[in-house]
């Protein structure tokens, strides 16, 4: 009798998947709301929380994050307080942020965060949340409003989960964000000075020396301004670049071309104390250039 009852079980089983499969392989046929509403075919309603969560798996494993997504989301609509619900919560984010649905994936993450904010996953919910908005992050020309987002989102895994397995991971996405938004603003920097924008390009530059110094983008700003600066007349300010530059950047191309132009006005780069830069000048040989 134990041998017949394991094999009833297992062709259960079986038919279980067979027909789930023929579901999936035609999945918005007739749907209204989750209901299938094709005869041939049986209501997601029929079947157990852990049967629909693993035809959602089976999607992700075939490459179908958004027929995944669905099958999670409709375990969340169908047992909304069991704890198949909370697993599909962020299986559903999972498979929306591969699907390329932000927005969706955010909302599945928020939603994760706010009603299980002491769980194990509550840290991948939140670098998924994260990721939602770095992963559209594009070229630097575009707007920068995302990049604030997910540094803030990004600083949200950082501190809030220290210990976690995505800390380093966030660290790392936040540093190469607030490169980003470094970059976008020698972009406008540069733009301004190849139009004979002198003030306008210098402060562009100063906010990358001021507030992205610990980025890549420091060198060539300082560079820039010792450019835009010698344009203006205004040689102390120009100098005081220069020997900033020097003191950091000594064996960059960016000093050698700063170097190039003190010289051919007859300057060397020194220190003035008289302007913004002296601040900046004072950090660095104090050793606080952070």
């Amino acid at each position: 009798m134990t041998g017949a009852g394991s094999g009833i079980r297992v062709i259960g089983i079986l038919l279980v998947i067979a027909t789930l499969a023929a579901c999936g392989g035609n999945r918005n046929a007739g749907r209204v709301g989750g209901s299938f509403l094709n005869p041939q075919e049986i209501p997601l309603e029929t079947y157990s929380a852990e049967q629909i969560f693993e035809r959602g798996e089976y999607e992700l494993n075939r490459n179908q994050a958004d027929d995944a997504a669905f099958y999670f989301s409709e375990i969340e609509r169908l047992y909304p307080y069991s704890d198949w619900a909370r697993r599909a919560l962020i299986m559903q984010a999972f498979s929306y942020h591969k699907d390329k649905d932000y927005p969706n994936s955010r909302s599945s993450a928020q939603r994760f965060i706010d009603f299980y904010p002491d769980d194990d996953d509550a840290a991948y919910a939140q670098y998924l949340l994260a990721l939602s908005y770095y992963d559209q992050i594009d070229e630097v020309g575009r707007d920068q409003g995302l990049t604030f987002q997910a540094l803030q989102s990004l600083r949200d895994v950082i501190e809030t989960y220290p210990d976690s397995e995505y800390a380093d991971s966030a660290i790392l996405k936040f540093d190469l964000a607030f490169d980003h938004l470094a970059g976008k603003e020698m972009e406008i920097g540069r733009f301004y000075l190849r139009r004979d924008h002198y003030t306008a390009a210098i402060n562009r530059f100063r906010v990358v020396v001021e507030q992205f110094q610990t980025t890549t983008h420091t060198a060539e700003a300082l560079h820039r301004l010792v450019e835009a600066y010698l344009l203006l007349g205004l040689d102390a300010e120009a100098q005081t670049a220069g020997a900033i530059l020097g003191h950091n950047y000594r064996s960059t191309d960016w000093y050698e071309d700063s170097y190039k132009l003190l010289t051919g006005k007859g300057l060397e780069p020194a220190f003035f104390k008289d302007n913004w830069l002296a601040a900046i000048y004072r950090q660095t040989i104090k050793g606080e250039w952070i």
